[in-house]
């Protein structure tokens, strides 16, 4: 069953970017790239790591896809201003080939020096929970953390000026 679940989602995956690169239209491309972040959920569900999986459909396919096709809506981007002016499979077909040949250089090798770390199936099992990341963020990354939350925490009182618009006092009065 594993095995059939990972092909079905691989295959959804593939069509899924395929279909956004190829697809002219940009809200089209856009929707197709949240169907990826959906297979891509799929996949950390079968590494057991759920909460993973549920980030990625809350935040990726969720916000920031909201956010994209929000940007594509305000562009509104004409027929006659197409991005891509021609797609050349054959240079598409040598980048998948070169992506793939790196990604088994890079496992053998990683095989070959002891890079790959060798887990029990128990730690295999705690590795996604929500317990295991809640452990490493707040012990080993505490401070990257905290940093990361003063930093997104600036950025929101800075873009909130910024969307501040000034309002005279004396329209107020009146």
């Amino acid at each position: 069953m594993e095995t059939f679940f990972f092909v079905f989602v691989a295959t959804f995956a593939l069509g899924t970017a395929l279909a956004m690169v190829l697809s002219k239209n940009t809200v089209n491309s856009a929707l197709f790239l949240i169907l990826h972040m959906l297979s891509v959920s799929g996949f950390y569900l079968s590494l057991n790591a759920q909460f993973l999986a549920v980030i990625q459909i809350l935040v990726y396919a969720g916000a920031i896809m909201v956010l994209f096709l929000f940007v594509i809506m305000v562009l509104n981007m004409d027929e006659d201003e197409q991005i891509v002016t021609k797609v050349d499979f054959k240079q598409i077909f040598a980048v998948l080939v070169t992506v793939i040949v790196l990604a088994q250089l890079l496992y053998i090798v990683g095989n070959f020096t002891g890079a790959l770390p060798d887990f029990s199936q128990q730690e295999l099992m705690a590795i996604g929970t929500v317990e295991a990341i809640g452990d490493e963020m707040f012990t080993t990354f505490l401070l990257p953390f905290e940093a990361t939350a003063i930093l997104l925490t600036a950025a929101v009182v800075g873009a909130m000026l910024l969307a501040q618009k000034n309002v005279n006092v004396e329209d107020e009065i009146e």
